[in-house]
């Protein structure tokens, strides 16, 4: 039972998982900003292409 007590107080005075916890946020921030700013590019390079593409029928 010793052990166990160790280890749980070695890992609640470690600062291991809190950093782990905010590198996982800010991935996950990173990747909606990501996706936002893929996304309303696709919908950009689509609406160019869909104007070209008319011009050159037209």
């Amino acid at each position: 039972m010793k052990t166990f007590a160790s280890q749980v107080r070695r890992f609640l005075v470690s600062e291991d998982g809190p950093t782990a916890v905010e590198y996982a946020v800010m991935l996950a921030l990173i990747l909606v900003a990501c996706i936002t700013i893929v996304t309303t590019l696709g919908t950009s390079v689509s609406g160019t292409f869909s104007r070209v593409n008319a011009s050159m029928t037209s």
